[in-house]
């Protein structure tokens, strides 16, 4: 097998997981938010974990991502209240702004108990991936600037052969690597099997706070075109994160080049006014560019055999449910609970999982989809837009907020499997 060598020369592992006693081994590709946050809970419940990224660090920045409802609760429940909320970014609220600025409509943090359009608990993507891997990386081994590019099951074990070229075998692997899941290519089929285009795209980067921006959110719609920006507070007051939507039919920019995907941004946003030209303006200097399809993972099962799929690689909600890193930290928090509830025997833990989660994600699905809806062109071929006013949308969100019973599983055994190999520890770098 042919290894890339830049990969395999920024290969690096943190952690010290030491002998395994008495868990599995569990594999987890990714480490963004449902790659750690899985990473947490087995560790609690006695399992060896190793997360693999492809990335040769993690990555920083990125949008705002909330938590609400039971989604605090688990974070509570990890002990982390604190911490994640001491690197939130203190937004304030929004206002919806016309071309000139003026405000048409102001949504406050503390709207619908902070559970409301501003969550209580808004944070960069980032910024929570590095809490929860600085409260992992002690028990938990990292691999970074690596992949898995082989990987083969059998009825007690899975084979897998990185791309920096180790061979181990793991108890399970869970995939957690996003909407472009290679995991879920390699086990489950091709990502046009599963991933479902809402017909827009959306593009976030950071730029300087020129805008005299101060905790609160601004974003401009124009409901002619589908198109809308959007400026949002950092913790960093010099810094601000610029966001863009358009409606598009169809994709085709590969999700991984970045020059071609500055081209189509500059080219979809040509025209939209407000402050538009000047956030454009920072494109090419931007540290941290990100743009890709709203999209949902639309899947029958989440597992086969001893892989399993959590967060986005399984039921991506889009950023148009503003849930997704709910459903990361709650499916986390049942996949592990389940699993070792089981004795850590995938078919069960795997199929008791799935059912606890199931129409908690279809119903934050649900509202990715209206919400897409409510940002098509109009036109003569178009679907009415979505009535939000009704009660039949507010029992809709509540079951996309709280719709899910978290057990206590406290008292869950942790040696129920046997003890396998040890696992050589790593040296931090």
């Amino acid at each position: 097998m042919s290894v890339d060598d830049s990969e395999q020369d920024h290969t690096i592992r943190t952690g010290e997981p030491g002998t395994r006693v008495s868990g599995p081994s569990v594999l987890v590709a990714g480490a963004s938010i449902a790659g750690p946050a899985l990473a947490h809970w087995l560790r609690r419940w006695g399992a060896e974990v190793t997360v693999v990224e492809r990335a040769p660090e993690l990555r920083p920045g990125g949008q705002a991502v909330d938590a609400r409802g039971v989604a605090k609760e688990v974070i509570g429940r990890m002990g982390l209240d604190a911490a994640v909320r001491a690197a939130c970014t203190d937004t304030a609220g929004a206002h919806t702004v016309d071309a000139d600025g003026q405000v048409l409509e102001t949504f406050r943090v503390d709207d619908d108990g902070g559970d409301g359009f501003i969550a209580d608990i808004e944070i960069l993507r980032g910024d929570l991936s590095q809490v929860l891997y600085d409260d992992t990386r002690d028990g938990v081994e990292y691999v970074f600037g690596d992949r898995i590019a082989e990987l083969a099951q059998d009825t007690d074990g899975v084979d897998v052969v990185f791309a920096g070229g180790d061979r181990r075998r793991f108890d399970l692997v869970v995939g957690a690597d996003g909407l472009h899941s290679e995991l879920r290519a390699m086990v489950f089929g091709p990502h046009e099997r599963f991933v479902r285009h809402l017909g827009h795209v959306l593009a976030f980067y950071s730029v300087p706070n020129e805008f005299g921006l101060d905790r609160w959110l601004l974003e401009y719609q124009d409901q002619e075109s589908g198109r809308s920006a959007l400026l949002r507070p950092v913790q960093d007051a010099t810094r601000a994160m610029a966001m863009f939507y358009s409606a598009s039919a169809d994709f085709d920019v590969d999700h991984r080049d970045v020059a071609a995907q500055k081209v189509l941004l500059r080219e979809r946003m040509a025209g939209l006014g407000w402050l538009t030209p000047d956030i454009l303006a920072h494109l090419d200097d931007t540290p941290d560019f990100y743009l890709d399809q709203v999209a949902q993972v639309v899947m029958d099962r989440w597992s086969s055999g001893r892989v399993g799929l959590l967060g986005d690689a399984a039921f991506s909600s889009s950023p148009m449910s503003g849930q997704g890193t709910g459903l990361a930290l709650v499916g986390a928090y049942l996949l592990a609970g389940e699993l070792a509830a089981a004795g850590w025997d995938p078919d069960a833990g795997f199929a008791r999982y799935e059912a606890r989660m199931r129409s908690f994600v279809e119903a934050n699905q649900e509202i990715g989809r209206l919400n897409a809806r409510s940002r098509d062109v109009p036109g003569p071929d178009a679907e009415p837009r979505p009535d939000f006013a009704g009660e039949w949308f507010t029992e809709l969100v509540g079951r996309a907020i709280n719709g899910v019973e978290l057990p206590d599983y406290a008292g869950v055994p942790d040696s129920a499997a046997p003890a396998g190999s040890p696992i050589t520890s790593s040296a931090k770098p």
